[in-house]
């Protein structure tokens, strides 16, 4: 497989970085893969990683719901359940946002399950999802055009409310991802990535479901995400937990560990982890950050 290590720090551009942790695809390719993290700004990122060209291959499985729809198996039917509530406080998120709801950009829309119901509330949709399979299912449910490349597409367009969720940790060409992205954004931005300061995180270390290497690039904490955005003009307005994940990641975790999933440990570490995020900084599993460009 054809990989690329990275020179300088995505965020800060340090040409330093040490081993932080070794972690492995339980998903497609039982592979492991390192982890780095940057001295200057605290940023982790996987590095070396497969070229954007090789990448495909580590999405191939039906295990990756959200490129699939696959209802097989407890942990999907789980995360089936659970997406029915999230997409309701994601919409409830963007009527807030912007209650005259305009334009609305999904990035990396997947299935398109949130662009469906943001069309079905009235909002004019866009979507972009690399993906073929899941493009396609995308189109099916919302009877829009979906594009393929993030670079490429709505290129003389803005949108009031652009999303990414769990999304920019996949980007390869994250800076320009990220100048794109300002292009485009009329009104707020809004971006959800694993936490891996969570509790949840530091339980299972190399086991954190979240890592989810190869295909996860970069791994956030709130401090390297208002950095990163800063630098590319945007203020964070606000940062909102994601609950359920430390539950949905504490399963897939015990899994990995064990080789089965121990579900009442998971709901006890999920239950854990919020409570403890509480107290300690809003660390939860997953964050969602709004921003506004300034």
């Amino acid at each position: 497989m054809k990989m690329e290590t990275l020179g300088r720090c995505p965020v800060c551009g340090s040409e330093h970085h040490s081993p932080y942790l070794v972690c492995k695809d339980y998903t497609v390719s039982q592979e492991e893969f390192t982890l780095v993290q940057c001295p200057s700004c605290g940023f982790v990122f996987t590095n070396p990683r497969p070229t954007e060209a090789a990448i495909g291959a580590y999405y191939q499985s039906t295990d990756y719901i959200s490129h699939s729809n696959t209802r097989q198996g407890i942990i999907a039917q789980a995360y089936h359940q659970v997406r029915k509530i999230t997409l309701r406080n994601k919409l409830k998120l963007i009527n807030e946002l912007s209650p005259s709801k305009g334009k609305l950009l999904d990035v990396g829309c997947g299935t398109g399950m949130f662009l469906s119901v943001g069309k079905a509330d009235g909002w004019k949709v866009s979507g972009i999802e690399p993906d073929p399979g899941a493009r396609s299912l995308a189109m099916k449910e919302t009877g829009e055009t979906i594009q393929s490349s993030i670079l490429e597409s709505y290129t003389n367009e803005t949108f009031d409310v652009v999303t990414l969720w769990h999304v920019l940790e996949h980007i390869h060409q994250l800076d320009a991802t990220l100048d794109w992205l300002r292009q485009r954004v009329a009104g707020h931005l809004i971006i959800a990535v694993p936490n891996f300061q969570s509790y949840d995180a530091q339980e299972y270390g190399k086991y954190w479901a979240a890592y989810d290497v190869p295909r996860h690039l970069y791994h956030f904490s709130q401090q390297t995400m208002r950095a990163l955005l800063g630098q590319k003009g945007f203020r964070l307005e606000q940062t909102l937990p994601m609950p359920f994940d430390s539950f949905y990641v504490s399963m897939l975790s015990t899994k990995y560990r064990d080789g089965k999933t121990n579900y009442l440990e998971a709901v006890q570490k999920g239950f854990q982890s919020n409570q403890w995020a509480k107290h300690n900084k809003n660390n939860y599993s997953s964050l969602i950050y709004v921003f506004k460009k300034i």
